[in-house]
């Protein structure tokens, strides 16, 4: 029979701590690892939830990777895609790809009698993925492109529609200019508004048909400017990244969606060091509170302490029947902890009680990530730490004499 397990279950569950001092003890121990857990679970799975929310928005709009000439540069009118070494076949067939849809694109000014707003025009093709971008959606549709003729239906963000006074249906007049010639008109027609919350994306992004860019850039009706690669798991991004660049020939090059927006990106990365120092101070809060907890049952049962060590019992057993007394106690507050967390966790997911401005957080609603590792490694990771925590105070029973311990009153 193990001892020590065998008797820190008796007096766990003795009677005895119904009507004193430990009571009071083992509540606040309790509630200390119940908020840790609470606040631990919130800030994983919100901190987790916004950089994958951030990343699937900037990817799902853009692409995971995107590929584009080195001509283009950091020019938003698109150069002609080189074929050289190129190999979108290949790229399709790698494992982790979803969908590879073409693109090119230019700059322009959008205008009426109201306001103007410049413009990047994205021309996609008849491969253009709108089942992916109806997430994005507010009114209208997708853009639907042949690349029969010329499209001239064209998508806009709902703050380019506010700035324009503009809604589904309405024409609106395109400005295209380019190098020593005169300016180019198109007149096209709203069909659908979006938006993604990402005010990068919101201000500028207008889409429409390819042909459009082919014509206005003098572009042949097979080139194209860039490739938007979608893969199946954002998180794939840097793992495949390498293989996407061996396969778009040396006049091209790759950019990961997380690069494209430094600001964004160094926003993003801030997540991960609030993650640590909160889950940090919570872990120091919840060892202090336990080894307080066991200092004190140990004063409070030193009676006790000298009578099993008179009995026979070495100090490390009685070490150790202490320590597992101390953390059955924390037993509830890690379930309570779960169960309060989780609940709240839950509510924000389906419900989105807590909102944000998205011209701050690239996001309207604080976005969770549930994710069952972090979940059972925040309760697992807090009950090991504070187990060889309580190593080092739990020495102060080998201090213990058992003759004036059996007469501590």
């Amino acid at each position: 029979m193990n001892f020590p397990l065998y008797f820190s279950r008796k007096i766990a569950f003795s009677k005895d701590n119904k009507n004193n001092l430990s009571r009071v003890i083992i509540f606040i121990g309790r509630l200390s690892v119940a908020l840790g857990i609470i606040v631990s679970l919130i800030t994983v799975s919100t901190g987790f939830g916004s950089k994958k929310a951030i990343k699937e928005r900037l990817a799902d709009f853009n692409g995971h990777i995107t590929v584009k000439s080195t001509r283009s540069n950091s020019s938003y009118n698109s150069s002609v895609l080189d074929n050289q070494g190129l190999d979108i076949q290949k790229i399709k067939a790698l494992p982790d790809v979803e969908d590879v849809q073409k693109y090119a694109t230019i700059t322009g000014i959008m205008r009426n009698e109201h306001n103007f707003s410049g413009i990047i025009f994205k021309g996609v093709g008849k491969d253009f993925d709108s089942v992916r971008f109806k997430k994005f959606l507010v009114a209208g549709t997708t853009p639907k492109v042949t690349e029969v003729g010329y499209y001239n239906g064209v998508m806009i963000s709902q703050k380019i529609a506010n700035d324009l006074h503009l809604k589904v249906k309405d024409s609106i007049v395109t400005v295209f200019s380019k190098t020593d010639q005169q300016p180019i008109y198109r007149k096209f027609e709203v069909v659908g508004i979006y938006k993604t919350d990402i005010k990068m994306l919101d201000e500028q992004f207008v889409i429409g048909g390819i042909n459009h860019v082919r014509k206005i850039l003098d572009m042949k009706p097979d080139e194209i400017g860039g490739l938007d690669i979608f893969l199946k798991n954002v998180n794939d991004i840097d793992k495949d990244f390498p293989e996407i660049e061996k396969l778009i020939g040396y006049k091209n090059y790759a950019e990961k969606a997380t690069e494209k927006f430094p600001q964004i990106t160094d926003w993003i990365s801030i997540f991960d060091t609030n993650i640590a120092l909160i889950i940090a101070i919570m872990l120091v809060v919840v060892i202090i509170n336990i080894i307080m907890v066991l200092l004190i049952l140990i004063i409070e049962r030193t009676n006790s302490i000298g009578l099993l060590k008179t009995l026979g019992a070495n100090n490390a057993q009685i070490r150790a029947t202490f320590i597992n007394y101390t953390l059955i106690i924390m037993i509830p507050g890690l379930l309570y902890g779960n169960l309060i967390g989780l609940g709240l966790i839950f509510i924000q997911k389906f419900f989105g009680v807590i909102k944000l401005n998205p011209e701050n957080y690239y996001v309207s609603t604080v976005p969770v990530d549930i994710n069952p590792v972090a979940i059972i490694s925040i309760s697992g990771g807090i009950l090991l730490i504070s187990a060889i925590a309580l190593i080092v105070p739990s020495y102060l029973i080998s201090k213990i004499s058992p003759v004036k311990a059996i007469k501590y009153n």
